[in-house]
């Protein structure tokens, strides 16, 4: 058992040719681990879906012995994630389910030194599961006037929760994560569903503009329907107008 205060902590990221990026998200990872006073013990699962690129090469470059690659054909994200999360459990099956959390993000965002410890801060005051939201877009295809725009109506309410639910920022204790069937094999809206059934199934969540990532703000997704194609057709009904 680890000391009192303290948790495993078991990351996943999907990943589907994203060597530009796939370094990036895992440095930031590590150091959310490693900055963190309640992390015990922890691992992180890359799941490369469908690459063919160098992501495999560049992951494992950047985990440097703190995680593993696992290599899949699937082409869905949803059950992406979920093998991963398979992985976490197997390792940490000594652990205390209530005591281990499953963290999930992307492999074109960055998260910040504070991502892990705030999770596991809302975890330690009852929270089940916590959904973060995207504060930042790095401005790879727009204008950071045009981002400003596109994201204006990124809805924060006055008490910092929200009603969003992203895949790159989301958290969920393992004991939660089972009892709710845990990822849908989904290629999209997999985070909806999680939180859905979570919420269906009567365990605590919080939507907190604390837990907060910085992602792609690409034109160009992996994921038909996804945050890429959010981002162009709210560009597309700008220039309509």
């Amino acid at each position: 058992m680890p000391p009192n205060g303290t948790w495993y902590v078991g990351v996943v990221i999907p990943a589907c040719n994203e060597e530009a990026s796939i370094a990036t998200a895992i440095r930031s990872v590590r150091q959310a681990i490693d900055t963190c006073p309640s992390t015990h013990a922890s691992w992180i699962t890359v799941v490369a879906d469908s690459c063919w690129d160098r992501t495999c090469a560049e992951a494992a470059e950047a985990l440097e012995g703190a995680g593993e690659i696992i290599e899949c054909s699937f082409r869905s994200v949803g059950r992406a994630r979920r093998l991963g999360v398979a992985s976490q459990l197997r390792r940490f099956s000594m652990a205390d389910p209530t005591r281990l959390w499953l963290a999930s993000t992307d492999a074109d965002s960055k998260v910040p030194p504070e991502w892990i410890a705030t999770q596991l801060g809302l975890a330690e005051r009852s929270s089940a599961a916590v959904a973060g939201v995207v504060r930042a877009v790095a401005a790879d295809d727009l204008s950071p006037g045009t981002l400003a725009e596109l994201l204006e109506d990124y809805d924060i309410y006055p008490d910092g929760t929200h009603p969003h639910v992203h895949g790159a920022t989301l958290g969920v204790r393992a004991d939660a994560y089972l009892d709710a069937g845990g990822w849908s094999d989904l290629a999209l809206a997999e985070d909806h569903c999680l939180w859905k059934r979570l919420k269906e199934r009567g365990w605590r969540v919080t939507s907190s503009c604390a837990v907060w990532v910085e992602t792609s703000g690409r034109l160009l997704g992996r994921a038909q329907g996804g945050f890429a194609d959010l981002l162009r057709s709210k560009l597309e009904r700008l220039h309509a107008d």
